[in-house]
């Protein structure tokens, strides 16, 4: 479908390529691209032949620098609560999409846009990127995941030295804590991204959709809950063909061919 504030883009391996395009506003995140990366997203996960997805930003300055401010300020207290409570859920379909994504950080990821990342699978970035959570600068607190999601990150402790002090911090410092993954010079970060996920693509999808609902589940509900879980993942991949096909080429010696059955 076409899109105004996005551009889309399916690669022969089955990568989605999504790129927030507003660069003359630094990326930042209206009402407007909060639509569209639902239903891009929307499109990763009913579309087959989709299999995972990178999610960047346009130009050289900003991934997401953040929440489009003036659109905010003409906002009602009621209608800034019911645009996080949609954010919320949009951010986190992304989440629980069951296909592996990845923010490809190319710059300021601030606010919203720093929340944007965190919903994804993985995030790596650029040398020149940085990410933090200003929002109490203006008197306001996280509204799209932040205060959730950053603990979860890299700890109580330091989530709260970013969130409560509101600066941000350069992609070295971001990947010496553990919240980005890797750093590299911008020019490699895509293709760095799409070299991962072919590693990633050839292992077997109804194992790889699973994996990911089993970290969420044990972190949303707790060790027992999240044990449980994993073992009745493990018995249903059990009875898959690709499990079958993945032993087999194991024995045999050869790489596998999953078909996601």
């Amino acid at each position: 479908m076409p899109y105004s504030h996005i551009l889309f883009d399916v690669s022969d391996a089955g990568i989605a390529l999504i790129t927030i395009n507003r660069p003359d506003k630094l990326n930042a995140l209206s009402g407007a691209v909060i639509g569209e990366l639902e239903q891009a997203f929307a499109e990763v996960t009913r579309k087959p032949e989709v299999r995972a997805a990178i999610l960047t930003g346009a130009g050289e300055k900003a991934f997401v620098a953040g929440a489009d401010i003036k659109e905010l300020e003409a906002l009602t207290a009621y209608e800034i609560r019911t645009l996080a409570l949609r954010g919320q859920g949009i951010f986190r379909a992304i989440e629980t999409c069951g296909k592996p994504s990845v923010a490809a950080i190319n710059g300021f990821a601030l606010g919203g846009g720093l929340e944007l990342a965190m919903a994804c699978t993985v995030r790596f970035a650029s040398e020149n990127a940085k990410v933090g959570q200003p929002e109490v600068k203006l008197g306001l607190t996280p509204g799209y995941g932040g205060t959730q999601r950053l603990p979860r990150l890299i700890g109580r402790g330091r989530a709260l030295e970013l969130l409560l002090a509101g600066d941000p911090i350069p992609a070295a410092e971001a990947y010496r804590i553990g919240l980005v993954n890797a750093v590299m010079p911008q020019s490699e970060l895509l293709d760095y991204s799409r070299t991962w996920l072919a590693k990633v693509l050839a292992n077997g999808p109804v194992a790889l959709a699973l994996v990911m609902e089993a970290v969420d589940t044990g972190l949303s509900c707790g060790l027992e809950e999240g044990l449980r879980f994993e073992a009745a993942a493990f018995g249903l991949t059990a009875a898959t063909e690709d499990r079958r096909e993945g032993t087999r080429a194991f024995l045999e010696k050869r790489r596998a061919v999953f078909t996601g059955k």
